[in-house]
Order: C-alpha cells, then structure tokens, then sequence
C-alpha cells in the first residue's frame, strides 16, 4: 500500500522468494509486473498486456528489499565494475558495531571516494559521506508493533549542505528480511499489509512462455518503484 501527501492509496502485491522478489502494480490503467532475482542480477520488467518484457542489470544490492542483510558483505564492492573497497577498521556508530569501508570509482573522468561504515549485525550503511558533502546516517529507534509483528524502528537523516536535514523512518522486519512500513520526506508513505508467510512457486520469479523482449517500452509507461504490498 502506498500513499502520497494527498492521501489517495495505489495497491498491489508482493511476493518475496529467496533473494527474488515480484511485484504486481497497476500503473495509468495498465499492469505492471517487475521481478528482481539477486542471485542472477537481472530484473525484468513484464506487460501482460502486451505479452513483453524488458531485462535490465541490478545494481549493488539492486533488489526492492530494504537493503538489510543477515550480514554485511565481505567486500561491499564485490559485483560492482570499476568500484573497489578498502577495510578502514572498526567504529562505534550509534552504539553499534560498524565496519569502515573506503569506497573509490570514477565519475566523468574523476576519481571519487566515499566512506560508509556498515552495521556489522544487519549489513546496512549506518553512515555514508559522499564525496559532494551528502551524508546518511542511520540509527535503531527501537522495537514496535506494527500489524501484529515485532518490528525494529530505524531513522535515517539525509543531509546536504547548506540545506535542512530530511528524515526517514523505516520498521523492518527481521524475520521477513523486509520494510513492512517506510514514511518518506512529503509525506510519502508506503507498507505491507495482509503479510502471509509460506513457500512461493517458482513460476512467479520467471518470464511466461510466449513473452517477447523489447528494448524501449515503445508507449508504455515505466514499472512504479520500490515494492508494495496489500489487496
């Protein structure tokens, strides 16, 4: 379910398998499936429709989820071409045990280098500064109860300079490894409701027979972003 400032709700359906995931929106009046499979890399956007599909490379981490991980990665620049990771060592940031990470790649002929310590329990970023000033920092706010499931409440404070700081709230879910409820700068609010846990067939993490590839969706709008849940 997701709600923009003027309070009007868009609906669809999520359906997360191991590191796959689909959803199934409708967008200007036309259905719209995107399925992201992690472990290939790839995403592909589907109109039934029209029986056709686009296929795109994911970026780092590229799937929908909340970018949680039971452990934070090895080498957070693995996967990524023209991007290397340097071990810094180990902080304290917001009471919690981080990794520091030097991160270097290139940009319009430019070298850039960030750093972002990673949380060495969820792997997610509890820090970032950007080479142009940005900063993220994310902090646990605590536990709460949202549709009747144990959820951990983090805030993540975006700041640019010579700007106001905007703030982010997410409640993550650790069994299900996802954000049931995400409340953005605007207010933009997007949740899972009528969550069901169970085994997921695999014909829905994969392109139907019949289904043609195209490069440009020609006419058809682009697949909404981010996942959403509800009936």
């Amino acid at each position: 379910l997701q709600r923009g400032p003027d309070g009007k709700p868009v609906t669809g359906k999520l359906v997360v398998g191991d590191d796959r995931m689909r959803t199934e929106m409708v967008h200007q009046g036309q259905q719209i499936v995107r399925i992201s499979d992690e472990t290939r890399g790839v995403e592909w956007i589907l109109f039934p429709e029209q029986k056709k599909y686009m296929e795109r490379q994911l970026g780092v981490g590229g799937g929908q989820k909340s970018g949680m991980m039971d452990q934070p990665a090895e080498d957070p620049c693995a996967g990524a071409p023209g991007v290397t990771c340097r071990k810094l060592g180990e902080e304290t940031i917001s009471g919690r045990s981080a990794v520091k990470w030097e991160m270097v790649g290139s940009h319009q002929g430019k070298t850039m280098k960030s750093t972002h310590w990673i949380d060495k329990d969820r792997g997610v970023p509890l820090r970032q500064e950007m080479p142009n000033g940005h900063t993220t920092e994310l902090k646990l706010v605590g536990e709460e109860t949202v549709g009747g499931r144990t959820v951990e409440k983090w805030e993540m404070v975006s700041t640019v300079p010579n700007q106001p700081p905007l703030s982010t709230f997410q409640w993550y879910d650790p069994e299900l490894k996802l954000a049931v409820r995400q409340e953005f700068p605007g207010g933009f609010v997007s949740e899972l409701t009528n969550v069901s846990v169970g085994a997921q067939p695999d014909h829905l993490f994969s392109i139907p027979a019949g289904y043609e590839r195209i490069s440009t969706p020609q006419g058809m709008p682009g697949g909404p972003e981010g996942g959403a849940a509800g009936q």
